[in-house]
């Protein structure tokens, strides 16, 4: 992996992640926002730590274990990657709620064009924050976006010491089986 140093990772900052989207999609796979890691490298979910590339393979997603760098081939599994908000941050705490609101907005308007199956937020917080639902839990939501479903996972950061790889993995499971029915 590559080593940037502190002063690169905050001039990542200004960095725009593109999404990996196409229309159509089986599951779209929305984080929170991009950590600096993940700004410098362009690839999603790219800091040390993060659990969502072995989470996504030990649920049956992926045939194997992808690197970050390899986000583009989650086409041609009919899944994809965006965000909540696109600013990067070394932490979500540093997130203002009128930016997970207008985040919502953005990513409804992004949904409605694309139409896929399933939007899966990582991270039931984000989700409660940009669609101003306070009681929202992990697991499928009772509303849609359009014909798009909406199921909330876990949040694959390290720091989510809540859930482990394993549990992670089989609410993972749980949505893969929903969107193959």
């Amino acid at each position: 992996m590559t080593r940037f140093t502190q002063a690169e990772l905050e001039a990542a900052r200004d960095h725009v992640v593109p999404d990996v989207v196409a229309g159509g999609l089986d599951v779209l796979f929305c984080g929170i926002n991009p950590s600096l890691m993940t700004a410098a490298t362009g690839h999603h979910f790219a800091r040390p730590g993060n659990r969502f590339w072995p989470v996504l393979h030990l649920s049956g997603f992926t045939p194997r274990l992808l690197k970050p760098a390899e986000q583009r081939e989650l086409l041609s599994y009919g899944l994809g990657i965006t965000n909540v908000v696109a600013r990067a941050t070394a932490r979500a705490v540093e997130l203002s709620a009128e930016e997970y609101v207008e985040g919502g907005v953005l990513l409804t308007e992004k949904v409605t064009r694309l139409r896929p199956r399933w939007l899966a937020v990582v991270g039931v917080t984000a989700y409660r924050a940009a669609f101003g639902s306070r009681k929202a839990q992990v697991g499928p939501q009772d509303g849609a976006i359009g014909d798009t479903r909406v199921w909330v996972l876990p949040n694959p950061s390290g720091l989510n010491a809540h859930w482990t790889a394993t549990t992670m993995a089989q609410e993972f499971a749980r949505l893969r089986e929903a969107a193959q029915s």
